[in-house]
């Protein structure tokens, strides 16, 4: 008994410690640097100011942060799409198939995302995999230009996030007791009746979940806007990677990463609260 005290003691310790180093300390450092003003021949000026969170409401700043969400959005709704008919499908198959179907959800990210964005990159590009593929089958006369656009950053986006999505939502219908689907069709309820009514309030858990997993990062993954978008679409990500490496401007630069922190922030709060109604009972007992 003592000596399981003195591990957790010891295991505790360690995790307080790793948090203080490489994630308490680093985001006080970034909130001060937030609060000083952009040297001439220096890093930073140790003159306090909130000029830095004034500039935030600048036309330009704003436009980026709405450009971000919107495209988080965006890529947050295609992945729940997309993954929620493949979890409920991967939850009623067999067992011995279920293992599998994971597993090659999983396998992705064994590799880096930049390397998988470079694939996407050939398979994109003018005289990539898909033109020449269309181009054989007859289906195009010349190369369609995807990439460098828009639409190639959220084909980008959604296959990075796209299991982030799945895990979250397959574990919530994977527990789901199948015979309120069964009780709900045989007292009449047709097909969108029992999804909506049923499975969705029941999945609602791990929809939550999943939107968040991916919401968060799609708007800071700077390199797949650079590398499939052509930098022509800036987001949150790219823009504190600018002011930090390109302007120099670490004041700036940290007091975005600040603003950004407290905007995740609210939405883990709105996420929260969304989650505690959706464990609450849908319907009340007659009395």
């Amino acid at each position: 008994m003592k000596k399981d005290k003195v591990f957790s003691t010891f295991s505790t310790s360690v995790i307080w410690f790793w948090l203080a180093v490489f994630a308490l300390i680093p985001s006080f450092l970034l909130f001060v640097t937030s609060l000083l003003m952009q040297g001439d021949n220096e890093l930073v000026r140790l003159q306090l100011t909130l000029d830095n969170y004034f500039r935030l409401f600048n036309a330009n700043y704003l436009r980026v942060f709405l450009r971000s969400f919107a495209l988080a959005g965006t890529c947050m709704l295609g992945c729940l799409l997309l993954a929620y008919p493949f979890s409920y499908i991967v939850a009623r198959m067999p067992k011995r198939y279920k293992g599998l179907l994971l597993l090659l959800v999983i396998i992705p990210f064994w590799t880096s995302s930049l390397i998988r964005s470079y694939a996407i990159v050939a398979i994109l590009k003018t005289h990539g995999i898909l033109n020449s593929l269309l181009l054989t089958c007859g289906m195009i006369e010349k190369p369609l230009q995807l990439m460098y656009t828009n639409t190639a950053t959220m084909i980008g986006l959604i296959y990075t996030l796209l299991p982030l999505m799945i895990l979250p939502l397959y574990a919530s219908i994977e527990k789901l007791d199948l015979r309120l689907i069964d009780a709900a069709r045989d007292l009449g309820a047709k097909k969108y009746q029992v999804f909506y009514k049923v499975l969705l309030p029941l999945t609602m858990p791990g929809i939550l979940a999943g939107c968040m997993l991916v919401f968060l990062p799609a708007m800071t993954l700077f390199y797949i806007p650079d590398l499939l978008g052509g930098a022509k679409t800036i987001l949150i990500g790219n823009l504190i990677q600018n002011q930090f490496l390109a302007a120099r401007d670490w004041p700036m630069g940290a007091t975005i990463s600040v603003a950004l922190t407290l905007l995740m922030g609210l939405v883990l709060f709105i996420y929260w609260l969304c989650y505690q109604r959706s464990k609450e009972p849908q319907y009340e007992p007659h009395q």
